[in-house]
């Protein structure tokens, strides 16, 4: 670490030090993240998936479920799972779909992780940097009272400069922070959206059964 990079954060005090850990847990987080939904298929377009959903809903059961099985994607698993309960004859349809939605909670959730991390980060980030601010107004202004008449202007400028430093280093962590979380969050909402998509199509043949085709549906005449 050179001179001045030293000197920032000895200018800053505490507040720096904490806002300067917090900005290398910050990026580690991101970085994890993204390594994370990647590994977990949320950024891919869920090509296999839907073909294997059109595969099910053609009636090709065995085909839909053996390109699926060996994929750990949250869509593949979620398809995967949903398509081994609905064919299960002794599992009522409620406690199918019940069952699938567990499975869909759960792997929403994992996709969550760390992410209150983040948020927690760009919460904190400016209160950290506000509070360095204040701490440092006060130190400067406890200078200007000592000095009295002999007061220097420039000395006061550059403690109420050493103080608002914080406030921008909050601010730098904060601003990154926020703009992954919402990223993230909306890569995860998609994917809740196709979550949702891909359980309904795949229980649609079941819901399909409960009326035969030619059987007429109450309060509609006969055609």
């Amino acid at each position: 670490m050179d001179a001045e990079k030293l000197g920032f954060l000895i200018a800053g005090g505490p507040a720096i030090w904490a806002i300067s850990a917090l900005s290398v847990l910050t990026v580690a987080l991101i970085l994890w993240k993204c390594w994370d939904f990647v590994r977990s298929g949320l950024w891919a377009g869920g090509q296999v998936t839907e073909q294997a959903v059109q595969l099910w809903q053609a009636g090709e059961m065995d085909q839909a479920r053996a390109a699926l099985a060996h994929r750990h994607s949250v869509r593949a698993r979620l398809a995967y799972r949903a398509m081994q309960v609905q064919a299960a004859e002794h599992l009522p349809d409620a406690l199918a779909r019940e069952e699938v939605e567990r499975t869909a909670r759960g792997l929403l959730k994992r996709a969550a992780t760390g992410l209150r991390g983040l948020e927690l980060a760009a919460t904190i980030g400016p209160l950290l940097g506000l509070l360095g601010t204040v701490m440092g107004m006060i130190a400067a202004f406890q200078a200007l009272q000592t000095a009295g008449a002999r007061a220097d202007p420039a000395q006061l400028a550059g403690g109420i400069w050493e103080a608002l430093l914080t406030t921008a280093a909050g601010m730098a962590v904060a601003i990154p922070a926020q703009i992954a979380l919402t990223w993230f969050d909306t890569a995860i909402d998609g994917v809740r959206h196709d979550l949702e998509d891909i359980a309904t199509r795949i229980f649609v043949p079941l819901c399909g059964e409960a009326t035969a085709p030619n059987e007429t549906a109450p309060n509609e005449p006969a055609s």
